[in-house]
């Protein structure tokens, strides 16, 4: 009887225990008073699929992770605790009232939490029959109002109905990323993701290079798979609209088990259950051939898998390299056999091809195919256009400028591009977009007779425009040395006028002990006023750039700005041969000062930083959003920054300014506007400007503000990466606290240098689409919310920096001062 009674609480709490993991197993949701132990499982309603501890092949450490219940082969298709892994059976999965997922492990430390990005107020997590981990709150079912869903989060593995692409709101980017091998499911060197570039495409990454890409969507299926077509097992959709850019599929019949994996070889392979076989089987893989692999034949060069060799030359351009090409090295491409000429130039048609990559590329959706020849026609670094949408006859327009990379020949592709070719490369009958030969005989007979007239002509015409300019010129000194009471004037300016003498007295005569400094615009002199006041005098020297346009347009804009962290301009002087602008006198000079020179770098703690931080990243909310005029600066750096006697930053320097209407959001100049090292990609390369342009800028600033490092000139022993190359690799290997400066190590507050830099790193996306406003920058700063993944920045090596900024058109060296440039030709 004794020894009876001695095993009864024993058995009970046997039964118990046993009574808990059935509940465990039975239940699909986790509610705040629950944990989940090594041993306990969540499963679907359905029963396909099961929340839990495992793992993977040999490896003896545990990882949280959702897998086929019913599949005798573990097959996990997604990772909670990927780099953090438990080394024993004690980890614990609990959900807190805040609405998070969080994983402790033996001694009770956070290794994985879900990061949800708002409190709940009756929150659940819930196992969902498609495989995703949902928290939401109770009684909520739409998927669009989660607090936080696995799907948003893809391990190595894409399932039906999940996203792969990313927001164009939040730039929170949906892509997969290998395991490092069947043992260690941390992540690999193998990303599957929508490029961060040009119109959509799917990329697959090695570490930072390009291993396979999927052509450009044509409204039907990715030109580089032409295999995707409609079949009865899945169904697929890409969707492109201003809140998100992602390519799904959905299976027809809802009972099959299917999956799209990243492996560790570089393939992307769908895989599906076949159950009389008890095995996966390999449906189909994107990357199947030597001519998939990523630019093999070079630039202008295509595969033909058919052919031996496989690469060859598009038709009127030759080998770079011919020895290289001979010996089966074409890694160089391939060059025109006869330069473009720009005008005269016409277009070769080629279809039953996979469309070039679009990184270097601009679209639109509303275009005809006539528009686009036209838009192309006129722009003479535009090498090639296309269709966007082929169905229906065809619809949009896709313009490549530059070289043309990554083309394999798909017979049964139906889009057709339209190459630029000179005139003499061009044949009749090609589907070239050309003249007649008739018509061409026709000018050069014409320009044979006319050659002599058109040639005195000519000379005329340049005399009497030389006439012209130079009476033009005169007559615009004769204005700018009238009187500063000149009425016309002062309407133009609207602003207070200074005599010429005034300010050469305030200034001492604009003596050398009063410049404050001075840049390619000229120079700026303190000056003191009869009455007191203190002002800062910039003086634009004669051979500056900046001329009496600039000086209209950077008065007229401050004086309609009014913001605590913009500069307060106080008036003007066009007398005699001068153009200056008279400013409130700011003593502690500009932001470059500080955070560039070791000797002042000191005495900028970090609570000042991220105040100058925060109140740069304010200003730019009024000139993008909230003031009436809506600016984009096009020229922010830390020498365009000053300090007031608090350390409070305002942003100056406007001549480069530009506003735009409520409906705009990108325009276009024919100059390259910036400064080198903070200009955007978009704007260096195809004179593409809009307020993404300012953000790239803002970005440079903070890696630099927290750095106390330039961009531009930026080196390390380990790397020929820029700054923003250097920010970039220490983010990916979770050591972005070794960017911050020295001089900030005892007074900066961690969390707050961390965020500073994901969010400046967030802002120097290569793809200004990616890049948050200025609104949700200021947001992103202020609070403690999870922050999407920054893709890889623009511009991020020194050698891109001065390529994109100094094209090599131009015939002439770079230049390596930090001068604004305003006079350069886009590439």
């Amino acid at each position: 009887m004794e020894v009876t009674m001695v095993y009864i609480p024993i058995l009970l709490f046997c039964f118990f225990s046993l009574l808990n993991r059935l509940t465990a197993t039975a239940i699909d949701t986790i509610n705040t008073t629950q944990s989940i132990r090594d041993g306990d499982t969540i499963v679907s309603a359905d029963g396909t699929y099961e929340l839990g501890f495992f793992s993977p092949g040999t490896s003896k450490n545990r990882y949280l992770g959702i897998w086929y219940r019913k599949i005798p082969v573990q097959t996990v298709v997604w990772v909670a605790n990927r780099e953090t892994p438990l080394n024993d059976s004690l980890g614990v999965l609990k959900f807190t009232n805040k609405g998070i997922l969080i994983l402790l492990d033996r001694r009770g430390s956070v290794i994985w939490s879900s990061n949800t990005p708002r409190p709940a107020r009756n929150p659940t997590a819930q196992l969902l029959e498609s495989g995703n981990l949902v928290v939401k709150e109770e009684g909520d079912n739409n998927l669009e109002n989660s607090l936080w869903q696995s799907f948003e989060h893809p391990a190595d593995t894409i399932l039906p109905g999940m996203k792969l692409g990313r927001s164009r709101i939040t730039g929170m980017a949906w892509s997969m990323t290998s395991w490092k091998s069947e043992d260690d499911p941390s992540r690999g060197n193998i990303t599957c993701k929508l490029a961060p570039y040009g119109y959509p495409d799917m990329v697959v990454m090695e570490g930072l290079e390009v291993k396979y890409r999927s052509g450009l969507w044509d409204g039907l299926r990715f030109s580089g798979v032409p295999s995707t077509k409609p079949n009865p097992i899945y169904k697929y959709e890409f969707v492109f609209n201003e809140k998100e850019v992602f390519y799904r599929e959905t299976l027809v019949d809802k009972s099959m088990h299917w999956r799209l994996v990243t492996r560790e070889n570089g393939d992307i392979a769908s895989f599906t259950w076949i159950e009389k076989t008890h095995s996966w089987l390999l449906y189909e893989t994107a990357n199947t051939d030597n001519c998939d692999r990523y630019a093999l034949c070079g630039a202008n060069g295509f595969c033909d898998i058919q052919s031996s060799p496989v690469c060859d030359c598009l038709n009127g351009f030759v080998p770079k390299s011919p020895r290289d090409w001979d010996v089966t090295d074409w890694s160089n491409g391939c060059v025109r056999r006869t330069p473009l000429n720009c005008s005269g130039d016409g277009f070769r048609k080629l279809a039953g091809l996979k469309m070039p990559e679009t990184k270097s590329s601009w679209f639109s959706k509303t275009m005809n195919l006539e528009e686009c020849r036209n838009t192309c026609l006129e722009k003479c670094n535009c090498t090639a256009y296309s269709n966007l949408d082929i169905r229906n006859g065809g619809s949009g327009c896709l313009l490549w400028f530059g070289d043309l990379v990554d083309i394999r020949v798909f017979a049964e592709n139906e889009q057709e591009i339209y190459i630029r070719m000179a005139e003499s490369e061009l044949d009749i009958g090609d589907g070239a977009m050309i003249k007649k030969k008739s018509e061409a005989k026709k000018r050069i007979i014409m320009s044979t007779v006319l050659s002599t007239g058109i040639l005195f002509l000519g000379l005329a015409l340049v005399l009497f425009a030389w006439m012209k300019k130079h009476q033009k010129n005169r007559q615009m000194t004769e204005a700018l040395e009238r009187s500063s009471n000149n009425m016309q004037r002062k309407e133009d300016l609207k602003l207070p006028f200074f005599d010429f003498s005034t300010l050469a007295c305030a200034t001492n005569n604009f003596s050398t002990d009063n410049k404050l400094g001075e840049g390619g615009f000229g120079t700026v002199y303190k000056g003191t006023l009869a009455d007191g006041r203190e002002i800062a005098v910039k003086r634009l020297s004669k051979i500056s750039r900046q001329g009496l346009d600039e000086l209209k347009n950077e008065a007229n804009y401050i004086m309609k700005l009014q913001h605590r962290n913009l500069v307060k301009l106080l008036g003007c002087c066009t007398e005699r041969d001068e153009k200056m602008l008279i400013y409130e006198f700011l003593p502690n000079k500009s932001l470059d000062f500080f955070i560039f020179e070791k000797t002042h770098s000191s005495l900028l703690n970090w609570p000042k930083r991220y105040n100058i931080i925060n109140g740069i990243a304010r200003g730019l909310l009024y000139l993008h959003q909230d003031s009436r005029l809506r600016v984009i600066h096009r020229d922010l750096k830390a020498s365009n920054i000053l300090l007031d006697y608090e350390l409070n930053p305002k942003i100056s320097d406007f001549g480069l300014a530009r506003s735009f209407g409520g409906n705009e959001i990108e325009a276009n100049t024919n100059k390259v506007v910036g400064t080198y090292g903070y200009i955007s990609p978009e704007c260096a390369n195809y004179g593409l400007y809009s307020v993404k342009s300012d953000i790239f800028s803002f970005g440079v600033l903070v890696l630099e503000i927290v750095s106390g490092n330039k961009n531009r000139g930026f080196s390390h022993p380990d790397h020929h990466l820029n700054l923003l190359g250097h920010a970039w690799i220490l983010f990916k290997e979770n050591r972005s606290l070794e960017l911050a400066a020295d001089s900030i190590a005892i007074t900066c507050n961690l969390s707050e240098v961390l965020r500073s830099i994901h969010v400046g790193l967030l802002c120097v996306q290569e793809n200004p689409e990616m890049r948050p406003t200025m609104s949700n920058v200021v947001l992103m700063l202020g609070n403690d919310d999870v922050l999407p993944q920054p893709e890889q920045p623009g511009f991020f090596t020194e050698r891109e920096v001065i390529g994109a900024s100094c094209p090599s058109s131009l015939g002439k060296p770079c230049s390596v001062n930090e001068c604004s440039v305003s006079e350069l030709e886009p590439r």
